[in-house]
This record gives structure tokens, C-alpha cells and sequence, in this order.
């Protein structure tokens, strides 16, 4: 199990302090989001349809994996689910563009 996510935070005294913690997991989180973008490129050069840009089951196993690692981690499992589930419905957009692109329909 995890250790809690509140166990290794650092203890602010100002918003200066939560500001700059904030800002430098959001570099983090930009650089991770990144990747994993250019996984779903990948994606979308290797399906063969763009019916398979969408695969719910899939969907509903990452939302189901996310919120028991939030749960394991001390984090709001609804706040994370959210989040995922506006990523992937970014990602699958992203990667509908990509299949165009990649295939001269665009």
C-alpha cells in the first residue's frame, strides 16, 4: 500500500508556499501529460479504424484502476476520476485528429 499522499506534503504557512508546491507538481503533471499524449499518437497510427478510437471497456478499466490508486494513495477518488475522465475525453478528441491527420483526411 501507499504511503498517504498528506504524509509527504509539505507543511505550507502561506499561499506563497501552496502556490509554489502547486507549481511544481504542475510541471510535473504537464511533462507526464506529454507523454502519455504521445502515446495516444501512437494510438492513432496504429488502429485501423476510427471505430476503435473509442473503447469503453478500456475507458471504465482506467477510471476503476485511477480511483483505487487514489483510494490506496489518501486522494479524492472523485476528484481523480474527473480528472481522467476530462483527459480521456481530450485525448480521444487529440487522438481523432491524429487519425485524420495521419491518414489525409484533415
Amino acid at each position: 500500500m501507499s504511503t498517504p499522499v498528506h504524509t509527504r506534503v509539505e507543511h505550507c504557512r502561506t499561499m506563497a508556499d501552496v502556490r509554489r508546491n502547486i507549481d511544481a507538481l504542475d510541471d510535473r503533471i504537464v511533462a507526464l501529460v506529454a507523454e502519455r499524449s504521445a502515446y495516444v499518437a501512437q494510438a492513432a497510427r496504429i488502429k485501423q479504424s476510427a471505430g476503435e478510437i473509442v473503447d469503453n471497456a478500456r475507458i471504465e478499466f482506467i477510471i476503476d484502476r485511477v480511483r483505487a490508486q487514489a483510494r490506496a494513495a489518501g486522494a479524492p477518488e472523485a476528484v481523480l476520476e474527473a480528472a481522467y475522465r476530462a483527459m480521456i475525453a481530450a485525448s480521444i478528441d487529440f487522438e481523432r485528429g491524429e487519425f485524420q491527420r495521419l491518414r489525409g483526411e484533415a
